[in-house]
C-alpha cells in the first residue's frame, strides 16, 4: 500500500534507525575503591608531604636563620665600622677648622678622650667572672 504521492505508508512505531545513546556517565557507572584502600594516594602524598615539612623544619630552617643572622651581623659591623671612622674624621676636621685651627693635636685629645670615656662606660657595664678566692 502506498500514499496517494507513491511513498509507502508511515509507521507510527519507532523509526527504522535511532541516534546511538550515551552511556549513563554518573560516578555511579564507575567501579570505585571502598574501603581502608580508596585513599592511599592522598594518605602517601600526605605523609611525604609531612616528612618534606619535618625536615625543612628541624634541618634547614635553623641553617637558614644562622646564615641570615652572620650575614645582617656582618652587614652592621661593617656600617657601624664605616659610620665611625667617618665620624671620626668629620670631627676632628670640625674642631681643627672652627674652635682650633691649626691645633690638630687638640682635636685628637679631644676625640681620644670622647672615645676613652666610652670605653670606660662599656668596661663597667661588662660581666666578668666572679674573682676567685685566694
Amino acid at each position: 500500500m502506498t500514499d496517494e504521492g507513491g511513498a509507502p505508508p508511515a509507521d507510527d512505531a519507532t523509526p527504522a534507525t535511532t541516534a546511538p545513546t550515551q552511556r549513563d556517565a554518573s560516578p555511579r557507572a564507575f567501579p570505585s575503591l571502598s574501603g581502608p584502600t580508596a585513599d592511599w594516594p592522598v594518605r602517601a602524598a600526605d605523609a611525604v608531604d609531612r616528612v618534606v615539612d619535618t625536615i625543612r623544619d628541624r634541618a634547614v630552617r635553623p641553617v637558614l636563620v644562622g646564615a641570615r643572622a652572620v650575614v645582617f651581623g656582618l652587614l652592621l659591623a661593617v656600617v657601624a665600622v664605616v659610620l665611625i671612622v667617618v665620624g671620626s674624621v668629620g670631627f676632628i676636621r670640625l674642631l681643627d677648622v672652627y674652635l682650633w685651627p691649626g691645633k690638630v693635636w687638640a682635636s685628637y685629645f679631644v676625640l681620644g678622650f670622647i672615645f676613652v670615656a666610652v670605653g670606660a662606660f662599656f668596661w663597667t657595664k661588662r660581666s666578668g667572672r666572679p674573682a676567685a678566692d685566694a
